[in-house]
C-alpha cells in the first residue's frame, strides 16, 4: 500500500467580523478548523492543537566589569494569558510508532473543527514593539508513526477594549507653560504658550482639535508646532526601557518677535495606531500630544497632554461640545411630533357619573347620623357635583400680565 502526502495543512478561524479578520476579545469563543488536504491515504496517530497567548520583552545591555573586560546582561519577561490544548485525532501518548489505534484520513480535503473561550480576565492587547510584544495564535501538530511531526500556527488579534466614552476620558486637558530667554547679561521679553483639547479619549482616524495661543515677546522668531508620540516602555528584573516614537505632527506659521498667534480648533488626524495598553505589568502603550515652540538656539517651550487611544469611539451623546440648548430643542421637536397641536376637551359630566350615583350620594345613610354638621353637610353638597363649564379662553387674560408686572426681575427665557 502506497502512502499518501499531505497537501495542505493549515489553520482557519471563524471570524467574528465582516472584515474576515480574526479579532476576538477577553470572554469571546475562539473557534475555527485545521484543514488538511491529503494525496492517497495517510495514517494518523493524533491531530492536536495548543492555544497560547503572551506578553515577552526582551532586551540586552554591554556592562563593563573592569578593563578590557565586558559582557552583556540580558533582560526577560513574560506573563502568560492563554494556554489550552485539545486533542482532535487520536490519543494523548504518541511518543510510541504502534500500529495500533492509528486514524485513516482518505485522499480530498478534510476539516476539524475546534473551539475554546477566552479568558473572562482582562487580556492585554496584541502588539509589536521594539523590546516586546503581545501575541495570540493556535498551532496545530499532526502526529504519523515513523515520521517527524507536521506543524502549522496562526495568529489572531485581541483587543482589550477601551470605551471612551467615560467622564475620564472625556473630560478636556489643558495647560500653561511661558519662558524668558536669557543670554549673558541680556534678557528678552517671556515666550508664552496656552494649548487646550477638548477630551483625553481618542479613536484612530479620528482628529485632534488643537487649541492654542503662542504670544512672542522675546527678539527670536519662533515656530508653533504640534505632535502625537506613542511611548513604549518595557519592564524585566527591576529595570525599564522606553522607546519614544513620532506617530503624526504638524506646523505652524512663523511668529515674529511681538506677535501672537491664535489656533482656533487646529486638527491634526491620529493615523492607525495600536490601541493604549494600560492593564499589562510588563508592557505599557502611552499617547500624549505635544504642543511646543520651537526656539532657535534654546531649548523649546513644550506643553504634554496625555491621551489614551480606545476601540469604542465617541457616542454621538457623549460630546462634551453638544449644548444644552441643542439637546433641549431635539426634545422639543421628537414632543411636537407626538403632542396633538390642540388639547381635547375634557369628557362630559354625564359620560362619567350617571344621575343614580348622584342621587344615592346625596343621601344620608342612617349609619352617618353621628357626622351630621356643616363640615359633613359641605362635604355631602359638591360630592359628584359637575364641574365648571369647559372653555379654551382664559375668562382673565390680564391676570397673568398683571403677575409679571409685579416680579420684574424674572428672567424672560424662563
Amino acid at each position: 500500500m502506497v502512502l499518501g502526502k499531505v497537501k495542505s495543512f493549515v489553520v482557519s478561524y471563524d471570524c467574528l467580523n465582516d472584515s474576515n479578520v480574526p479579532v476576538f476579545s477577553s470572554g469571546d469563543c475562539v473557534s475555527g478548523r485545521v484543514i488538511i488536504e491529503v494525496t492517497g491515504e495517510i495514517r494518523v496517530k493524533s491531530l492536536k492543537i495548543h492555544a497560547k497567548g503572551f506578553a515577552k520583552v526582551r532586551w540586552t545591555e554591554s556592562r563593563n566589569a573592569g578593563s578590557n573586560t565586558a559582557y552583556t546582561q540580558n533582560y526577560t519577561e513574560e506573563v502568560e494569558y492563554l494556554n489550552h490544548r485539545d486533542i482532535l485525532i487520536g490519543h494523548e501518548r504518541d511518543d510510541d510508532n504502534s500500529e495500533e489505534g492509528l486514524t485513516t484520513i482518505h485522499s480530498g480535503r478534510h476539516e476539524y473543527a475546534f473551539s475554546f473561550e477566552l479568558p473572562q480576565t482582562p487580556l492585554a492587547t496584541s502588539f509589536e514593539g521594539k523590546h516586546g510584544s503581545v501575541r495570540y495564535w493556535v498551532k496545530a501538530e499532526l502526529h504519523r508513526p515513523w515520521l517527524l511531526p507536521m506543524k502549522t500556527k496562526k495568529e489572531f488579534t485581541v483587543f482589550e477594549h477601551i470605551d471612551i466614552n467615560t467622564p475620564l476620558l472625556l473630560s478636556p486637558q489643558a495647560g500653561t507653560k511661558d519662558k524668558t530667554l536669557c543670554c549673558w547679561f541680556c534678557t528678552s521679553g517671556p515666550i508664552s504658550l496656552s494649548a487646550k483639547i477638548e477630551r483625553k479619549g481618542y479613536t484612530p482616524g479620528e482628529s485632534i482639535q488643537i487649541f492654542a495661543e503662542i504670544e512672542n515677546c522675546s527678539s527670536r522668531m519662533v515656530v508653533p508646532k504640534a505632535a502625537i508620540y506613542q511611548t513604549q516602555t518595557f519592564f524585566a528584573k527591576g529595570k525599564m526601557k522606553e522607546i519614544k516614537q513620532l506617530v503624526a505632527n504638524l506646523r505652524g506659521e512663523s511668529l515674529s518677535s511681538g506677535k501672537t498667534e491664535t489656533w482656533n480648533g487646529k486638527m491634526l488626524k491620529i493615523p492607525p495606531v495600536s490601541p493604549s495598553i494600560l492593564d499589562c505589568s510588563i508592557i505599557r502603550v502611552e499617547y500624549s500630544l505635544m504642543v511646543y515652540v520651537d526656539i532657535p538656539g534654546a531649548m523649546n517651550l513644550s506643553l504634554n497632554l496625555p491621551l489614551v487611544i480606545g476601540t469604542i469611539p465617541l457616542h454621538p451623546f457623549g460630546s462634551r461640545t453638544s449644548s444644552v440648548s441643542s439637546q433641549c430643542s431635539m426634545t422639543m421637536s421628537w414632543l411636537g411630533l407626538t403632542l396633538p397641536e390642540r388639547p381635547e376637551a375634557p369628557p362630559a359630566y354625564a359620560e362619567v357619573v350617571t344621575e343614580e350615583q348622584r342621587q344615592s350620594c346625596l343621601e344620608v345613610s342612617s349609619g352617618r347620623e353621628d357626622f351630621d354638621g356643616p363640615l359633613f353637610a359641605y362635604i355631602q353638597e359638591f360630592r359628584f357635583q359637575p364641574p365648571p363649564p369647559y372653555s379654551e379662553i382664559d375668562p382673565n387674560p390680564d391676570q397673568p400680565r398683571q403677575t409679571e408686572e409685579r416680579r420684574p426681575d424674572t428672567c424672560p427665557s424662563r
